[in-house]
């Protein structure tokens, strides 16, 4: 039996949080073979093959894998019990334009979709509340990590203190190579450049770095973050590169969800 291949992470009992790899799916070329992502040009029915996979993997059904259109803004959304009586075309609508969700109902999985972007998850230990964050360097400009914290903070009265954190895979300081528009784009946000950047024959931003410092500027506190060591550049053989692969290829899906 094909299993996807997931990158576990321990946050807490009861929460299962993980990123998917390539391996473990049905998906062909540069999507292979495990790829949930149905906006890069993989074929649905291998998409939807996948998806059943990773449900049963989880020990859900797959409309229970919740994944939003990303858009590379700052806006999250908040799902509720309403979302298990919405049909198909209903929760397709409500997740268009977001990069991060968020939700304490159980048995829901929610994530990201990224490809060298920063997935960044988080746990409310105190109020059971989960988020995944999409966080391409146009969102963590934006902050969405620090706007992501701030609506836990309105909508789950969330401490945090008491945020649970992974960076998950995602590209390098050493690859990620940008022009200087993006390299003024970043200093004229305030972040301190000397932390996050590098010049060799052009600047090289860490993106990593950059949401672990959100995360810090938010409250978090530094043992409660989890960092994963994987440049999805540099081993885009077990992990998707759109860098390496091309824009159409296919995602990893880090994904978060509170057990029943």
């Amino acid at each position: 039996m094909i299993r996807p291949k997931l990158n576990e992470y321990s946050i807490a009992k009861g929460v299962r949080a993980f990123s998917s790899t390539r391996q473990g799916g049905v998906s062909k070329g540069v999507f292979g073979a495990f790829n949930i992502n149905e906006f890069c040009g993989d074929n649905p029915d291998d998409i939807a093959r996948n998806r059943l996979l990773l449900a049963t993997e989880l020990g859900i059904t797959p409309d229970h894998i919740i994944m939003p259109h990303q858009v590379h803004e700052a806006k999250g959304i908040v799902i509720d019990n309403t979302w298990r009586h919405l049909t198909a075309e209903e929760r397709r609508q409500k997740t268009e334009g977001y990069d991060a969700i968020m939700t304490q109902e159980r048995s829901l999985c929610i994530g990201v979709s990224t490809a060298d972007c920063i997935p960044v998850l988080l746990y409310d230990a105190k109020h059971d509340a989960i988020a995944a964050v999409h966080a391409g360097w146009r969102g963590t400009v934006k902050r969405i990590v620090e706007h992501t914290i701030q609506r836990m903070q309105q909508v789950f009265a969330t401490q945090p203190a008491d945020l649970h954190a992974v960076i998950g895979p995602g590209i390098s300081c050493d690859a990620f190579e940008v022009g200087d528009e993006v390299y003024e784009t970043f200093r004229a946000a305030g972040f301190d450049m000397s932390a996050i950047s590098c010049h060799k024959d052009k600047w090289h931003i860490d993106l990593k770095a950059c949401n672990r410092l959100q995360l810090l500027h938010a409250g978090l506190q530094d043992e409660n973050i989890q960092t994963t060591n994987v440049c999805t550049y540099t081993r885009f053989e077990e992990y998707f590169s759109a860098r390496r692969l091309g824009l159409n290829s296919g995602r990893i899906f880090t994904g978060i969800m509170l057990q029943a």
